[in-house]
Formats: C-alpha cells, structure tokens, sequence
C-alpha cells in the first residue's frame, strides 16, 4: 500500500488499485508519517474495553479452584469448569465479588489458564515413605543399565547375549476378569462376512492373577495364571522361572514392594534352597524391595555397579 502510494500519491487511486477504500490508505500513510513505515503495517493498539472482573475476583476464583468441590459440599470430589462458574455466580457477590454474578464457564476456563490451573485432571506422585529409596532406585537402575551394556557388548560382536545372566522384570496384575464364549466363532466367508464374528453373549468365570515376568535380554515372557497372588503363588513363579534357564545361568528378579515377595514364607524357600558346592559364597540377604543383583564374573558389564560378584547356584541363584 505504502509503495504504491509512493508511486501515484492518491488515496482514491490506490484504493481502487488494491480493492480497499480510500480512507483505509489514508490511515496507513497517516501512520506511516507519524510513526514511521514500519509501525504502519499493523494497527494502533486500543485501550479495549475494560475489564468488568477485578483482579481480586479472578484471585479468589483461582483460590476456589485448589480446592475440592466436596470440601463444599457438592458430591463432585472434583471441579468442572461448569460447577465452579454456577458457585462463582451463586456465592461471588457475597464474598465481596459482585462482578461474579453473571460469570460464564469460558471466563472460568480463561481465568484458570492464565493461572495454569486445571482443577478437573489429576497427577499422580509417588510419596517417598522409603528412607532407603534412593539406594534402591540406584540398584534397580544400575540393573537396566547393565541390560544396556550387555546387548550393546552383544550388537558389537554380532551375537546373541550370552546366557550367563538372565534379568527378568516381574510383576502381577490382578483382577483379570475371565469370561468365555457361549457360542463358537464363525469363521469369515467370502462375499458375506469379511472377519471373524463372535456372539455378544459371554460367560463369566470370576477374576484370576496374572504373574509374570520378562526377560530383558531376550524378550521371553515367563507367565502364571492363578486364582489369587500370595506367597505361595508366587514362589511357584520362582520355580518355574528356575526351570526355564540352564544352571549356570544367573537369575536376576527386578521386584516391587508387595508382601508376597518379602513375606516369611518366601524367605523361607529362598533360604531353604541349597547351594552348589562349587559355587560360594551363599546368596545374599537383601531388604524389602531392594534389587540384588549378582554378576556371574568380576569383569561382567555390572561392574561398574554397586552390586555383589558372587557366583549363585542351579538353586539358589535367584536375586530379589
């Protein structure tokens, strides 16, 4: 616009030239002489309307917003933007907001951005009861880093990882809901039924525990279904677990914190496994959710770690 007036010094021609009205290239050039060319490409700014809600009221909404709707009596535990902008209107004006009174749900959605609050999603933490937390957070991630370092070892030569460790993260998932079918599946047919096609009824068979446990290095699943998850389910996931390695493998378990894993009965197995008389020392004693990890040799990836170098058993090589 600008050039072009410099080129026919009318407002009428340009316009015409550029399809705007004559007054809308009176402005520009106007403001391009008083607030020189480049403050002319984009509108003065305005002072705008002001704004009806003080910054008080928008305080007290965002205080209002960290706590929970329950706290004040509704059977929401949580805020939705819609029942904080009705209890803005219907108790603003009485805690001194009068502004409030015909506050609207997208103002509340601005007023909570602006202050980055989002009292309708929930974050989860982890409270840290463990004085020891940090030891074992190290260990357990020492034990990832030593899955990191084999399997590099491993790439580099071209080969498979070497089976003298076996590190395996275990976990259980209960309540599994086990339903069957009430009719057989009906296979596709051309011209007809593109998928499989399965009847909506089904039959329940109560919840079962799934127990199981990955191999790091190679991606074997280990898995136990059972009605419950106590110790003593768990240990037979320990027996099948040893079954599935040679005896010079060594086993290394990466547990949680769950009762079945640290309870009397599961000491007592592990403690009642023999060692090999070739192999020594004995297996190491280990706290509650803590990761033991035993190298098979000194100069093992793990070395680095601060971990134990002994040298476990068929039966008892199993580190918690």
């Amino acid at each position: 616009m600008l050039l072009a007036y410099r080129e026919d010094p009318s407002f009428f021609a340009v316009g015409q030239a550029l399809g705007m009205h004559h007054q809308t290239v009176q402005r520009c050039v106007e403001r391009a002489l008083a607030y020189g060319p480049m403050a002319a490409l984009d509108d003065r700014p305005r002072l705008g309307k002001e704004p009806t809600i003080t910054v008080e009221a928008k305080a007290w909404v965002a205080d209002l917003a960290c706590r929970k709707a329950k706290e004040l009596g509704y059977p929401h535990e949580l805020w939705t933007t819609r029942l904080l902008a009705r209890h803005a209107r219907e108790h603003g004006p009485a805690e001194g907001h009068p502004c409030l009174s015909r506050l609207v749900q997208g103002t509340v959605c601005k007023i909570l951005n602006e202050q980055e609050v989002k009292p309708h999603k929930v974050r989860y933490y982890l409270e840290r009861r463990d004085p020891e937390f940090k030891q074992k957070m190290a260990e357990v991630l020492c034990v990832y880093r030593e899955v990191k370092l084999i399997k590099e070892t491993a790439a580099a030569a071209k080969q498979e990882p070497s089976d003298a460790v076996a590190i395996v993260s275990y976990d259980e998932k209960p309540g599994i809901q086990a339903i069957a079918n009430t009719a057989p599946d009906l296979p596709p047919e051309p011209g007809k039924h593109a998928t499989f096609t399965r009847d909506h009824e089904y039959k329940r068979h109560g919840t079962v525990s799934l127990l199981a446990g990955i191999d790091l290095l190679t991606g074997q699943v280990h898995a136990l279904v059972k009605d419950r998850h106590r110790s003593r389910e768990f240990i037979e996931f320990l027996k099948i677990l040893d079954a599935a390695y040679p005896a010079h493998t060594a086993i290394k378990l990466i547990l949680d914190n769950h009762s079945a894993h640290i309870s009397k009965e599961t000491k007592a197995w592990l403690a009642d496994q023999p060692a090999d008389a070739s192999n020594s020392p004995s297996r190491q004693s280990t706290a509650p959710g803590s990761i033991s990890s035993r190298a098979s040799s000194p100069n093992s990836p793990a070395q680095c770690c601060a971990t134990s170098a002994s040298h476990p058993s068929r039966n008892s090589r199993i580190a918690s």
